[in-house]
């Protein structure tokens, strides 16, 4: 079944405080762009994905973005991941309000086409979340057609979608658990190959493109 996604990102010069140090300093905000960008090269080559919102502060400073073709729209004032979340899905449900929607992460720079599809192929049309590879987070939150995305992203967030009702899907996904919010995160993403952005930031001993 087709899917609207949302995908919120701060802006890259505040964002991925925890991986300060991975990269020079004055690249942090390069290596935060770059997981986005690899992230959203794979999504948009899903044939099930039809549009792709990616929700921000800062919308002028990731204009580049919309040549991957995404939307930039600009979230809420002070309310926080969540409600930048369903307002995207708002925006969304306007164009297509029978349709899936759901929420993924920004930092999945290992991405593979193929492990998005067998989410959304799994899901069958049923609200469901993927877990992260830890198992406490979530990468992906999808709503069934038509209903309330229900977002609780934030700390312990895989126990709260389950708790709210979406199923969490089995099949192993590995590049779609793996986002990156820590160096170790990071060193596990290049084992499964990097996109090229990101990979062209690291040295070459940790960077694995694909």
């Amino acid at each position: 079944m087709d899917a609207d996604l949302v995908m919120p990102l701060k802006p890259p010069r505040t964002g991925k405080s925890r991986l300060r140090g991975a990269v020079a300093e004055h690249r942090h905000a390069e290596l935060v762009l770059a997981l986005a960008c690899d992230t959203l090269a794979a999504v948009t080559s899903v044939a099930g994905v039809r549009r792709v919102l990616v929700v921000t502060a800062e919308p002028a400073a990731l204009s580049e973005l919309a040549g991957l073709g995404v939307e930039l729209v600009a979230e809420p004032a002070g309310g926080g991941l969540n409600e930048a979340l369903r307002r995207g899905a708002e925006l969304l449900r306007a164009d297509a309000p029978d349709g899936v929607v759901g929420a993924l992460q920004a930092d999945l720079p290992a991405l593979r086409a193929v492990d998005l599809e067998q989410a959304l192929t799994e899901a069958a049309g049923r609200r469901a979340v993927v877990f992260d590879r830890q198992g406490t987070g979530t990468t992906l939150l999808l709503s069934a057609p038509g209903k309330p995305l229900d977002p609780r992203f934030g700390a312990g967030s895989a126990e709260l979608h389950r708790a709210s009702g979406a199923i969490p899907l089995t099949q192993a996904l590995p590049s779609l658990r793996s986002d990156v919010d820590t160096e170790d995160d990071l060193r596990h993403a290049a084992k499964l190959g990097l996109g090229k952005r990101t990979a062209a930031l690291l040295p070459a001993e940790r960077a694995q493109s694909r």
